[in-house]
């Protein structure tokens, strides 16, 4: 590792640079002096918290950096600058960060150094200790580079309608329309590009599964889904745990969301044995679907005057990411899909990527990114850059809580919905919230048996495990003639290629975030004090903790699922007016 002593005669400690743009165009070798220094600095007389402070600062500079490279590069993934910006991070540097930091947390580990807010850090700091492998570096950075393949891949996929090349993003209001014959022909554009591509993502996987599986075995696990759940520092829940959550879904979730789409089949006046995937979205009283907003400026100020609408505090962070222009929200072509937040961690700052083409979808995503947003926030006040996040648990607790916090504030005079738009709307998100249990628990058996079953690394076998899941979670849909088109889902999930083993956090969330909701009906200013209250405490507990501290808990079994299920379906039956 490069020397530590700077030309000028002085350390690099000494002089710790004001913003991540010192290391905006930094290669390793330029970053590594700073570790060296941090791996030298006696941790005695205690130094321990004042050290402590400078490698968290050190780590807010480069992954902030990191982060912004990233933004770059899936705001244009056509760029090769940009792609290569983000790769040499991705794969060069920030690999061997993390490398240094298990050393760096070993040394603190070795000095016994604790208090109480710290804990969960520290488990955590152990844990990486235990599974790290200096064998696994050049494995999860070539990860990445294929990780950046697929990014690219699916953002060039663009789709021809009514003459014109356009990104796959904007069929979505098409998959609303009234007509059945819009709706199929935007069902086939969507889904046409993966099937069409679904060769090279199908080989693309298979690299990255010899690749996941390798590390795993390195680290001594029997597979990766093992060992994704000691990274992934899941030690409040078990595999097992999460089997009976599939379990509890079949049992206590289809039957309710079979009983939703016959009723969606009767409205659109069709058999219930012949809905099909392009009849999901729509209106099922037919009508026009909902164009809540134009532009992305235009969903930004609306949004913003929600949020304050809601909380005062919460509008003030959501001005601020729209003045400092930390917001980017339309889709154009080239845009890597889906959408996220990405933390900042320097400036304590969020910042919201989205695909929104002007439907009501993209208000859901909006508040769902919003709530991480409003998580950055809260949480950044804690001392260390590892206290601040919480696991992806909490992370999605507060995202999909602030959905039903602030959905019934889209209505407020002058912004998103009229009172009518507003209880459809509710009720559609309801209905969403159930389908996505579905959604969700198909996506984590199917990546269990990915890395258990010993066939994952069978392009062919992956496709069939996947339709036996889909026939298993998914009822009441006529796929007849739509094989292909049914498998070429799971293509479309970033989350397995890109995020491995990240999905199960979703479901955990949801059900969290309704009972967070429950309580809101009848104590709003409680339930929004203990939501914040929860954001404020970022990873400083346990997860058990976090949910109690937002008023809710851990559901994984059919008994308290159902509880929770039964309350959706009473509020929608209220919405209906039945």
């Amino acid at each position: 590792m490069p020397s530590s002593e700077r030309k000028d005669g002085g350390t690099f400690l000494q002089s710790v640079p004001p913003s991540s743009a010192a290391f905006a165009n930094a290669s390793w070798a330029d970053v590594a002096p700073w570790y060296a220094e941090l791996a030298a600095t006696p941790l005695d007389n205690g130094r321990v918290e004042s050290w402590l402070a400078t490698w968290s600062r050190i780590e807010e500079l480069v992954t902030e950096a990191a982060a912004v490279a990233m933004i770059s590069y899936t705001g244009d993934t056509a760029d090769a600058k940009k792609k290569a910006d983000h790769l040499r991070f991705a794969t060069e540097i920030l690999p061997n960060v993390e490398e240094q930091s298990v050393a760096l947390a070993r040394r603190l580990l070795a000095t016994g150094w604790t208090r109480p807010d710290f804990e969960t850090t520290r488990r955590r700091f152990h844990t990486a200790h235990e599974i790290f492998r200096e064998a696994n570096v050049p494995i999860f950075a070539d990860l990445e580079e294929r990780a950046s393949i697929y990014h690219e891949t699916t953002g060039q996929m663009t789709a021809t309608w009514d003459g014109e090349q356009v990104p796959l993003p904007h069929l979505a209001p098409h998959l609303k329309n009234p007509d059945h014959a819009v709706r199929e022909r935007a069902f086939h554009a969507v889904t046409g590009p993966y099937m069409a591509h679904q060769e090279t993502l199908a080989g693309l996987f298979d690299q990255m599964i010899a690749l996941r599986q390798r590390a795993a075995r390195n680290a001594g696990f029997p597979d990766y889904h093992a060992f994704a759940f000691a990274e992934k520092c899941r030690f409040d829940y078990t595999a097992e745990d999460c089997v009976r959550f599939h379990g509890a879904v079949e049992q206590v979730v289809v039957p309710v969301v079979r009983r939703m789409r016959e009723r969606r089949a009767r409205m659109l006046g069709v058999r219930v044995a012949n809905l099909r995937p392009w009849d999901l979205a729509v209106d099922p009283r037919l009508r026009p679907p909902v164009r809540p907003f134009t532009t992305g400026d235009e969903l930004g100020t609306k949004a913003a005057r929600v949020f304050a609408h809601l909380d005062p505090v919460l509008g003030a962070n959501f001005e601020t990411m729209r003045t400092e222009e930390l917001l980017d929200l339309e889709s154009r072509m080239g845009k890597a899909p889906g959408g996220y937040c990405q933390t900042l961690s320097s400036r304590g700052r969020p910042f919201i990527f989205m695909n929104a083409v002007g439907v009501m979808d993209d208000v859901m995503t909006l508040l769902h990114e919003a709530g991480h947003a409003f998580h950055t926030f809260a949480a950044h006040p804690q001392p260390f850059i590892w206290q601040r996040h919480p696991g992806s648990e909490g992370a999605e607790l507060a995202s999909m809580s602030m959905e039903l916090l602030a959905l019934p504030h889209l209505a407020t005079p002058g912004e998103l919905l009229t009172d009518e738009q507003l209880r459809f709307a509710r009720l559609e998100h309801l209905e969403d919230m159930l389908t996505s249990l579905l959604h969700i628990a198909t996506v984590d058996a199917f990546q269990f048996w990915i890395y258990t079953s010993g066939q994952g690394h069978d392009a062919e076998a992956r496709d069939a495990a996947w339709l036996a899941l889909r026939q298993r979670f998914d009822p009441g849909v006529d796929w007849s003639g739509l094989t292909r088109e049914r498998i070429a889902r799971w293509y479309r999930q970033i989350h397995i290629f890109v995020y491995p083993l990240y999905y199960i956090e979703y479901g955990i969330a949801q059900l969290g975030a309704i009972q967070v909701w429950r309580r809101s009906l009848t104590d709003p200013s409680g339930a929004l004090a203990s939501y914040r209250a929860a954001l404020a405490l970022g990873g400083t507990r346990s997860l058990p903790e976090l949910y109690r501290t937002a008023g809710a808990q851990l559901v994984f079994d059919p008994s308290r699922m159902a509880s929770l299920v039964r309350f959706v379906e009473e509020a929608m039956i209220e919405l209906r007016g039945e």
